[in-house]
């Protein structure tokens, strides 16, 4: 990057209002990172000649061989809009759905988004996924529909008939925003093709333009299918350059920090906004206190980690101590950078308004907050994903020496993304892996330990479970090991409304009702709960509630912690399979405790709660829960009977089917035990030309006559005894 650059990136960082900060996201193959390559050449980075081919932000391997993106890429840039500078930093994120969690992570850096759709596909199921997550986090959305060529050269569409196809897709994006903004954002990020905010064209041929653009320099929709016909797109590039409008669409509708933290602050960060430190996040005070959130980890084999971060407030600094809230420990900054995709060009200090590198915070993890050590704030809200992991691994490696090597891989591997899982079986001694899919485990673990050249064994994948109960149990004692400690619950389904609420995140999965919260209660009450129940919660956890209807019951106060932490574990291992509970309601009615403190500490509380809960759960129709996932399938009208046998094959159910110009669409559910080698099996049956998108992943009751047989496969995996539990009257 020539000097001059640098020094131009130097002086834009302390302007924040004219800064944007943005992400590309799309569906998978929809063309983001050729879009990227757009962009950087236009900025004058790369060769204009390379751009579309270089792939510049794919810039590893794994990326590169396999054709897709794998993880989110960074690059600053500046452009210049009617005679000014701004500074663009550029998030390109990845597009299939198992690398969700990197777009998800992305968008909390970010303040708007550039929402890719390809102009023949049109709007997928990642497509909307993404555009839900940029909402979720309150970034604005811009949109470009891309390969415009392919509607004039293969379908070869008529001017009126592209315009028509244009309208459809800004409908179905609008309806999309409608569905997923929150109210205040609704009407007001809707995009418009008459204001510019919508923009079309082709990455691969670099010419981009917008309503408003083809009006200011005289190009019509005749000129553009004359231009992709006759091969002179390259005129058509130099006329209508792709990065010039792209650019100046997101200077025109994509917010600065200055405007965007205002509203997104609020929204990601829980903590008193009357404070000093609100008020400096909500101005952008770069000479405030610092508050910053990590996005991204990258291993560096030079630098060890790379943090990618964005600062709400104040500036990171080399050699600067800084506090992490979540490790609870101050590490020193060594160095401070801006990012040039794979490159990173070191500078002094990065201030408020802008995304960063930093070398040297080697005990940080994805979602991490940052802050002054003397001035420790409240941590940023948790960076969630939309769909958890449903596919798990064991592991183990084959040589013992090995295994000290296997741990600290994990562990480093968790804290680069969140989305991975990872836990200690005790009873077997496995190492338990977690993720959003088959290809997500392959290309972030598995491929890595050949890398290492590390030899670890693999387990086939296994499926997560859920358990739940079916009805309400009678009222069961929980009785201590030395008998002077008893506790009475009854449990039952959690109400269907405030379950969808928190699968919504209208009211949060995990919460501690030590302190009052006004707004959840006003929620609760709209959801049909009663006012005096409210006041009866003392935790939700995992999506289950924990409720204390006792009246009077001396020293329960004093235990009162020690039950949460009880009816935590057994949410935490159910007791058909120790798979992890949903939508359980425990209600506490009565209790004696012994007056001796000595005879009712942890070791003879917590067996307590666990027994009770548990007998409670068993005597309560238990239920085991099997995810499924909602996809869509298209496949050529012709041949969708195989993709349709092959779907019912798998105990898949068909939900709904539309035909288009030959191609159906088919959404179905199937559960994921039966989802492994789909993708190979729906190539086979169709000739190659049927593929599936993920739309959703959902809990639904595994059939009556499956459920006794998964449970004893999942003990017996786990090294429980292979009985299936009963409840105490059952077994009498």
């Amino acid at each position: 990057m020539a000097k001059e650059m640098i020094d131009r990136i130097k002086e834009l960082m302390y302007k924040p209002e004219k800064i944007r900060n943005i992400s590309t996201v799309a569906h998978i193959d929809h063309g983001k990172t050729t879009f990227s390559d757009s962009l950087v050449a236009g900025a004058g980075m790369i060769s204009e000649h390379l751009a579309g081919q270089q792939r510049f932000l794919d810039f590893d391997d794994q990326e590169q061989e396999r054709g897709i993106t794998i993880w989110s890429a960074n690059i600053t840039m500046v452009h210049d809009y009617e005679g000014d500078d701004y500074l663009i930093n550029l998030i390109d994120t990845p597009g299939h759905v198992d690398f969700g969690g990197d777009v998800t992570r992305a968008l909390r850096a970010v303040d708007g988004a550039i929402v890719l759709i390809d102009a023949v596909e049109k709007i997928m199921p990642q497509t909307e996924t993404v555009l839900r997550q940029a909402l979720k986090e309150r970034a604005k959305p811009v949109l470009f529909i891309n390969k415009v060529d392919r509607l004039i050269k293969e379908l070869k569409l008529t001017p009126e008939q592209i315009q028509e196809r244009f309208m459809k897709i800004i409908t179905e994006v609008n309806l999309l925003i409608q569905k997923y903004a929150e109210p205040d954002y609704r009407d007001k990020w809707l995009v418009n093709v008459s204001d510019g905010s919508v923009a079309f064209g082709s990455a691969l041929k670099k010419w981009g333009t917008s309503v408003p653009f083809m009006k200011k320099v005289g190009i019509t929709f005749k000129d553009i299918i004359d231009a992709t016909e006759n091969g002179t797109e390259d005129e058509l590039a130099k006329k209508s350059p792709l990065h010039k409008v792209v650019l100046d669409m997101t200077i025109n509708h994509l917010p600065s920090p200055k405007e965007a933290q205002r509203y997104r602050i609020p929204k990601i960060w829980s903590g008193d906004m009357e404070s000093e430190i609100g008020k400096a996040m909500v101005n952008v005070d770069t000479s405030a206190k610092l508050a910053a959130i990590i996005t991204k980890i990258n291993p560096d084999p030079h630098a060890g980690f790379v943090c990618t971060a964005r600062i709400f407030s104040g500036k990171i600094e080399k050699g600067k101590d800084v506090y992490l809230i979540g490790k609870q420990k101050p590490q020193r900054i060594q160095q401070v950078a801006v990012y040039k995709g794979a490159h990173r060009i070191q500078v002094e200090e990065v201030v408020a308004g802008n995304i960063v590198a930093i070398v040297g915070l080697n005990d940080a993890f994805s979602g991490e907050t940052l802050c002054e050590p003397e001035h420790i704030i409240q941590p940023f809200e948790e960076i969630k994903h939309m769909f958890e992991p449903v596919v798990t691994k064991s592991m183990e490696p084959k040589n013992p020496q090995d295994l000290t090597k296997l741990i600290t891989f994990l562990k480093k591997l968790a804290r680069e993304d969140t989305t991975i899982k990872v836990k200690i079986n005790e009873e077997t001694g496995e190492y338990l892996i977690s993720g959003l899919g088959e290809l997500h485990l392959d290309a972030k673990v598995e491929r890595k330990f050949k890398e290492m050249e590390m030899d670890v064994k693999m387990s086939p994948p296994i499926v997560v479970y859920r358990e739940t109960v079916g009805k309400r149990s009678s009222v069961i004692e929980g009785k201590s090991p030395n008998k002077h400690n008893k506790f009475y619950f009854y449990i039952e389904p959690l109400d269907g409304p405030i379950y969808q609420a928190m699968k919504e995140e209208r009211i949060p999965s995990n919460y501690d009702f030590k302190k009052k919260n006004q707004e959840l209660q006003n929620t609760l009450v709209e959801l049909g709960m009663e006012a005096k129940d409210i006041k009866k919660i003392q935790l939700i956890y995992e999506k289950n509630m924990l409720i204390d209807q006792t009246k009077g019951v001396q020293y329960l106060n004093e235990v009162m912690e020690m039950v949460k932490e009880g009816f935590k574990y057994m949410i935490d291992q159910g007791p058909l399979a120790k798979e992890l509970c949903y939508a359980i309601k425990a209600i506490l009615v009565d209790a004696e405790l012994h007056e001796d403190p000595v005879h009712r500490g942890p070791g003879q509380i917590l067996p307590a709660i666990r027994h009770g809960i548990s007998d409670c759960m068993l005597h309560a129709d238990p239920l085991l829960l099997e995810p499924k996932q909602i996809i869509r399938i298209d496949v050529p009208t012709e041949l969708m009977g195989g993709a349709i046998k092959e779907t019912q094959n798998r105990r898949g159910q068909i939900l709904e089917m539309n035909e288009e110009r030959g191609v159906t669409m088919i959404q179905a559910k199937i559960p994921v035990a039966e989802m492994f080698g789909f993708d190979s099996s729906l190539k086979s049956a169709t000739g190659g030309k049927g593929f599936y998108s993920l739309i959703d992943v959902i809990f639904e009751k595994i059939p009556k006559d499956l459920q006794d047989q998964v449970v004893l496969n999942i003990r017996k995996r786990k090294g429980l005894s292979q009985t299936i539990p009963k409840s105490m009257e059952e077994e009498i």
